[in-house]
């Protein structure tokens, strides 16, 4: 397990929920046990490198606008909840795998599975082969725990609002480009090109971060993951956003702090949290009116 004193993840909540969204950071967890750490060949910093940082204290903002939040704290290179459940690359292990496991996925392919076999700029983590006892207690204790409170959450926004909004956030590396040029955007808003979300909720969510005076697209290069696929049902008043912020808005990829800029950008997200949490609610409004 990741730590017996820490929890391996948070659920935020404010005092009263009044707004149908939810918010989630799987990717922000900082929590490195010495033991993950003892069979790493990397060091503390390098394995930080698929860590989507401080996305959960970018975020906090939507707690205090009344909206709950899944933070996680076990760090993404340990485990990855953005997966399916047992994306597992089998080279990775000293015995052989349940027959469900999923080997062949482009994500196991490219060393991202459930239980990553590199982080960002293709370094490899362990120094040997990890017992499938660890990894299937990994998804047993930690996974299946997370996904079935964020599936709980959206539930009982879904019953006490007649609507669910998942905001899923993440970060980006500096250098993202946008395929066949130069241009590096901002923000990434995805919704895998129509099906997680309403097109209503996506052109929002683009439209209020250009006014903030982002470059911000739509799906490319990250339309979403498994989690935005995932719960993402708008036929059914299940919506998923995916958010990409771009790390070099607010941290120094080298050394890994903060710069001036985070400061800025959370207060800019506290607005646009706001300003989506107050067209969803005229939207419902307007949905009661024209009931009645």
């Amino acid at each position: 397990m990741i730590s017996q004193a820490v929890a391996p993840f948070e659920i935020r909540r404010p005092m009263q929920q009044t707004e149908p969204f939810v918010f989630n950071s799987p990717h922000s967890g900082r929590v490195y046990p010495d033991a993950f750490l003892d069979i790493s060949r990397l060091d503390r910093n390098a394995i930080r490198r698929s860590e989507d940082y401080y996305v959960d204290e970018l975020f906090a903002s939507a707690v205090q606008l009344g909206a709950p939040m899944l933070a996680a704290q076990f760090p993404r290179a340990w485990l990855d909840v953005n997966r399916e459940p047992y994306e597992l690359d089998p080279r990775m292990f000293d015995g052989p795998l349940p027959s469900f496991a999923n080997v062949g996925s482009m994500r196991v392919a490219g060393g991202l599975g459930t239980i990553p076999r590199l982080v960002a700029e293709n370094m490899d983590i362990y120094r040997g082969r990890l017992s499938v006892a660890e990894g299937l207690s990994r998804i047993d204790h930690v996974y299946r725990p997370y996904h079935a409170n964020l599936r709980k959450m959206i539930a009982q926004t879904h019953v006490q609002f007649g609507k669910a909004i998942l905001i899923d956030c993440h970060s980006m590396p500096a250098n993202v480009r946008l395929a066949g040029g130069s241009a590096r955007p901002d923000i990434i808003i995805g919704d895998r090109y129509g099906a997680s979300a309403a097109h209503d909720l996506s052109f929002a969510a683009v439209s209020v971060l250009s006014e903030l005076g982002y470059y911000v697209v739509r799906n490319k290069p990250y339309a979403g993951g498994f989690i935005t696929e995932h719960y993402g049902r708008p036929g059914r008043g299940l919506h998923a956003l995916q958010i990409e912020i771009n790390r070099g808005l607010y941290v120094d990829e080298v050394t890994l702090e903060k710069t001036a800029g985070f400061e800025l950008l959370k207060a800019d997200l506290w607005e646009f949290s706001a300003r989506m949490m107050a067209h969803v609610r005229d939207d419902l409004v307007g949905q009661r009116l024209a009931a009645e």
